[in-house]
């Protein structure tokens, strides 16, 4: 165990101080390699730590949202430097508590300290327009104002990445915080928080709350005090925040699932599109609602894509996420592991065929095998739903009409992506393609950290998150008619 992560056993983040829950209830994190070992020990906090932390946050905010953006940017920055020097230790954390292979771990710790980077200089971008009236000639502007207190709720798949790309951005903007971390993967989350407090954020504007959603996330969201929700998860659980919230009158965000389709056109370049299949489907065990589950090869190379990609797989390293070659670590906990596999099965009894793995790859870990599936019906399961682990179906298609319309026909739209080394397929692909996302010649899963993330249709509601599209969420805009 780390020293960071003994240190921050069993606490929250409350109004500057690390703090146990107020019912003193605790659980273990357990590590998904080797179920037996323990990660932690975490606070199972509940409606009075959350009310304690939406308290501190509204206190906070007067002050905070007054700072100069420049100066907040500062305390981003220096935050950044804080997590940049313990990459590594960040990253051994996240592989230990949810499983994630290290060699990922690594470039998502980064990526975090990228992040508040990006957004500590909003100070100096600009915050509003500046028009003139039509009658008299005078000037009307818009300027743009912090919500107040917004509630953050995030995933355990992008323990660091993602609780940056949200509170980054709140707190450039003005707001304060109240994040709650999943519990499957709390200590790497709190590594935020500690970098946020070294680079001295005032007390109260960060809150940090760990428990069980109906705990923590229901009294956050129900709270009168929290002007804006945003959520990352599964989609079940996002229509009720959005209900929820609606219900209220509060702004939402929901980043939710995907159904991820790539099309491989019989002139693209078979090995780049082989390695964009094997990542986009099997990187993070498929623990992304970006991962490629859906595989449209053209008739002409379907057989020799085929034949590559199972060859890619026989030669990928699965196995311990600690391990720096692993590329496909354990699945994060035992619930996910047994729905993965219930997948699977449903995959086999709707007609499917597997051409390899579907089987659990380590007697002890939550570990399965790189999955492919063939013979999948477009109505199947497989072809619809969510599996959200390292499966993947391979599909022939006859022309690229037929491959755009059969990659559109689900409920989801958050990633997609083509392989050609045609212009007119490539556009009439961005063209036509139903996603948020959409990669030309690159694997359906990647983001950037300076442009919009986000999906249409099922996978997404509200404003787009990460870059300059953040602050039309933790915004309001005014605008003001300026008379002489």
């Amino acid at each position: 165990m780390s020293d960071t992560a003994s240190a921050l056993e069993g606490v929250n983040f409350v109004a500057g101080r690390w703090t146990a829950s107020r019912g003193g209830e605790t659980y273990e994190r357990r590590n998904p390699w080797r179920p037996s070992e323990v990660v932690g020990e975490f606070p199972s906090s509940g409606a009075e730590d959350v009310d304690a932390a939406v308290a501190a946050a509204e206190a906070a905010h007067p002050a905070w949202s007054s700072r100069p953006a420049a100066q907040r940017g500062a305390i981003l920055a220096r935050a950044a430097d804080a997590i940049d020097a313990r990459v590594e230790e960040i990253a051994q954390d996240m592989t230990r508590e949810m499983g994630k292979p290290l060699r990922e771990a690594r470039l998502e710790a980064a990526r975090a300290a990228m992040i508040l980077r990006f957004f500590a200089g909003e100070g100096w971008r600009p915050w509003g327009q500046v028009y003139e009236q039509s009658a008299s000639g005078a000037m009307v502007y818009t300027r743009r104002r912090s919500l107040g207190v917004v509630g953050l709720i995030t995933p355990w798949n992008f323990p660091a990445a993602i609780p940056a790309w949200k509170t980054a951005p709140a707190l450039a903007y003005g707001n304060t915080v109240v994040l709650k971390l999943a519990q499957d993967a709390p200590l790497t989350g709190l590594h935020l928080a500690r970098a946020l407090a070294e680079a001295d954020l005032p007390e109260g504007v960060l809150n940090v709350v760990i428990g069980r959603g109906s705990a923590v996330g229901e009294p956050l969201i129900a709270d009168p005090r929290v002007r804006a929700v945003s959520f990352t998860g599964s989609v079940p659980v996002g229509h009720g925040v959005r209900d929820r919230a609606a219900s209220l009158g509060k702004r939402t965000q929901l980043e939710l699932g995907g159904h991820n389709p790539m099309i491989v056109a019989a002139d693209a370049k078979l090995d780049a599109a082989v390695q964009a299949a094997y990542a986009g489907a099997f990187w993070s065990a498929g623990q992304k609602c970006t991962a490629t589950r859906r595989i449209y090869v053209e008739e002409p190379v379907y057989d020799e894509f085929r034949e590559r990609l199972l060859a890619r797989i026989e030669h990928g390293k699965v196995g311990d996420p600690a391990d720096p070659d692993t590329e496909v670590g354990p699945l994060v906990n035992q619930s996910q592991f047994e729905e993965v596999l219930a997948g699977i099965d449903r995959g086999r009894e709707e007609g499917g065929t597997v051409l390899t793995g579907g089987e659990r790859a380590d007697a002890d870990a939550y570990l399965v095998a790189p999955t492919v599936f063939e013979n999948v019906g477009d109505d199947a399961y497989l072809s619809c739903e969510e599996v959200f682990g390292p499966v993947t179906s391979l599909y022939r298609f006859g022309t690229l009409e037929e491959a755009i319309e059969r990659a559109n026909a689900v409920r989801f739209g958050l990633s997609a992506a083509v392989f050609t080394t045609n212009l007119a397929t490539a556009t009439r692909c961005v063209d036509e393609l139903q996603a948020g996302i959409l990669h030309v010649n690159s694997q359906t899963a990647g983001a950037d950290v300076h442009v919009p993330f986000g999906g249409t249709k099922a996978s997404g509601y509200g404003p787009h998150e990460q870059g300059r599209a953040a602050i039309e969420f933790y915004t309001e805009e005014v605008t003001v008619y300026q008379d002489a």
